[in-house]
C-alpha cells in the first residue's frame, strides 16, 4: 500500500515539475521508498517521503553538446607515416672474413680440387666442407689454361701453359662479396696449381688484416 501511495505522489510531483519545465528538455525522475533510518544517496532528494533523483539529464546534455561542436578540419594535420615504411638506415655489412669459419668450394671443372689443396697448403684459416648448407662462406670462380701452340714450342721454346683464375668469396649470411682476386700466370710449370696457390695466398692475407 505504501508503494502505491508513493507512485501517486511521484506522479503528481513529476507532473508539476514537467509543467514548470515545458520549455526545457523533459526531465525523468526515479524514486524509491526510503526505509526507516535509511540515508539519502548523494544524488537523491527527499520528496514526500521518497528518495528521488533525476535521470537522463546528463546523457541528453552530453548528446546536445557533442552535436553543437563543429567538426574540425583535418587538412592541416600531416598524415602519419605508415608502419610498413622503414626510414631507418640499413645495417652496415661486416666484410671481415671470420677465421675458423667453414667454406664450400663450388665445382669449377676440376679447379676446385686445386683450390681446396691450396687452402691447406697455404694454411688459410678456413675449414672446407662438402655441403653448401654447412658453410658460412662460398668460394667460387673460373679457371682457364692455355697450352702453347707448336709455334711457341719451336720458336720460343715455351713448353708450359698460360693459366688464369678468378675467385670470389661470398658471405652466405649477408650475400656480400668479402673477397675477390684474379691472377694471370704466363708459362707456368704447374698450371692450375700455381694459380690456385696464388688465390689462397692472397685470401689468407685478407683474413689476417686487422
Amino acid at each position: 500500500m505504501k508503494t502505491a501511495i508513493g507512485v501517486l505522489v511521484f506522479v503528481g510531483f513529476a507532473s508539476a515539475t514537467v509543467a514548470q519545465q515545458q520549455a526545457a528538455a523533459p526531465v525523468r525522475m526515479e524514486c524509491r521508498e526510503l526505509p526507516s533510518g535509511g540515508a539519502l544517496a548523494a544524488n537523491e532528494s527527499l520528496m514526500n517521503g521518497l528518495a528521488c533523483h533525476v535521470v537522463g539529464v546528463k546523457q541528453d546534455a552530453a548528446v546536445k553538446s557533442a552535436a553543437n561542436v563543429a567538426p574540425q578540419s583535418t587538412s592541416h594535420i600531416p598524415a602519419e607515416p605508415s608502419q610498413s615504411e622503414d626510414f631507418s638506415a640499413p645495417a652496415p655489412v661486416d666484410t671481415r672474413i671470420q677465421a675458423g669459419s667453414t667454406v664450400f668450394v663450388v665445382p669449377m671443372d676440376g679447379f676446385e680440387n686445386y683450390l681446396a689443396a691450396a687452402l691447406q697448403k697455404k694454411n688459410v684459416p678456413l675449414v672446407p666442407v662438402a655441403s653448401e648448407q654447412q658453410a658460412r662462406y662460398i668460394l667460387k670462380g673460373t679457371s682457364e689454361e692455355k697450352k702453347p701452340g707448336w709455334a711457341k714450342m719451336v720458336m720460343m721454346k715455351q713448353i708450359h701453359s698460360d693459366d688464369a683464375a678468378s675467385v670470389q668469396l661470398i658471405d652466405r649470411k649477408s650475400g656480400a662479396i668479402v673477397f675477390a682476386y684474379s691472377v694471370n700466370k704466363k708459362n707456368t710449370l704447374h698450371g692450375q696449381q700455381t694459380t690456385a696457390e696464388a688465390c689462397a695466398k692472397h685470401l689468407k692475407e685478407q683474413i689476417e688484416k686487422k
